[in-house]
């Protein structure tokens, strides 16, 4: 068998090792990881932010995901530093720039179900009520198998 590239024991780190009761422990094997990678990759900063974010340490998260998205990501994790840093933003309290971030990206994909539910989040902290419950609305019509057409209607009557 092959050695494992940098990627599958990062995958490896989030669904076996990452351990939000051993905060310090985390950090270290992501920090381990990321000094593999030479200083200011994008993807090492991406996932070292990652680290903070869930572990609630939200302010070192944004500085991590603003470096990253300096330093440039490709592929998922330009989409999901977005996402992730607009979420960020919304749990300390910026959510009108949470709102500017996901509301400007373009359709992400696969993952664009987690960005309209992060902005239907930051929406509703921002009191924007009827904006927020049609964006959760036009989210969960293409996964049903009927009554699209109504809801997706009665979305557009909710006030802006």
């Amino acid at each position: 068998m092959g050695e494992t590239t940098w990627d599958q024991r990062v995958d490896s780190f989030w669904t076996g090792e990452f351990d939000e009761s051993d905060p310090e422990g985390s950090i270290a094997r992501m920090r381990a990881l990321v000094a593999e990678r030479p200083p200011g990759d994008a993807a090492a900063l991406f996932e070292f932010a990652g680290v903070h974010d869930s572990l609630g340490l939200e302010a070192e998260a944004i500085v991590l995901y603003r470096q990253a998205i300096e330093a440039g990501l490709d592929g998922e994790r330009a989409t999901r530093v977005l996402i992730q840093l607009a979420s960020t933003l919304r749990n300390v309290g910026s959510s009108a720039e949470a709102v500017a971030i996901l509301e400007s990206m373009p359709h992400a994909g696969g993952d664009d179900p987690a960005r309209q539910a992060f902005l239907a989040l930051a929406l509703f902290d921002e009191g924007r009520h009827g904006d927020a419950l049609r964006t959760a609305l036009l989210a969960l019509v293409p996964t049903l198998d009927g009554y699209r057409r109504s809801l997706t209607a009665y979305a557009g009557e909710l006030p802006r």
